[in-house]
């Protein structure tokens, strides 16, 4: 079965799960801390992301892992936090078929990132 998603539904998601991130007590100060008061910029571009994501609109054009590494305090727990209040957020807001399309989507996305900055492999052997 496929799931139609709308830009509508991706910026209702946007806006309902990061005013819950901003609450958060762990999450919160380290979203505070990388964007300050460009909430409203930051928003639009998390909503060219997920349009990107769901839509493969092309509307985003930015580089999340480079972000996401730029942040102090970030940790792998962190991660685990984001996505049990998307995952809320999802089925706060869409019925089980549209609220699971997107939470496949950031479970994997979570996954890669956590990977990427968390669990890098040693350097292996210098070639001589």
């Amino acid at each position: 079965m496929s799931v139609q998603i709308t830009d509508a539904q991706i910026a209702s998601l946007v806006d309902h799960f990061y005013a819950r991130v901003r609450r958060d007590p762990s999450l919160g100060p380290v979203f505070q801390a990388a964007i300050g008061a460009e909430w409203d910029a930051h928003l639009e571009k998390l909503r060219r992301f997920w349009s990107a994501v769901m839509l493969r609109s092309g509307a985003y054009h930015g580089d999340p892992y480079s972000a996401h590494l730029r942040l102090p305090g970030l940790t792998p727990a962190m991660f685990d936090a984001w996505l049990a209040l998307f995952e809320g957020s999802c089925r706060d807001l869409f019925p089980e078929a549209t609220a699971q399309a997107f939470i496949e989507r950031a479970r994997r996305i979570a996954r890669s990132l956590r990977m990427g900055l968390f669990e890098r492999l040693p350097p292996g052997p210098s070639a001589a």
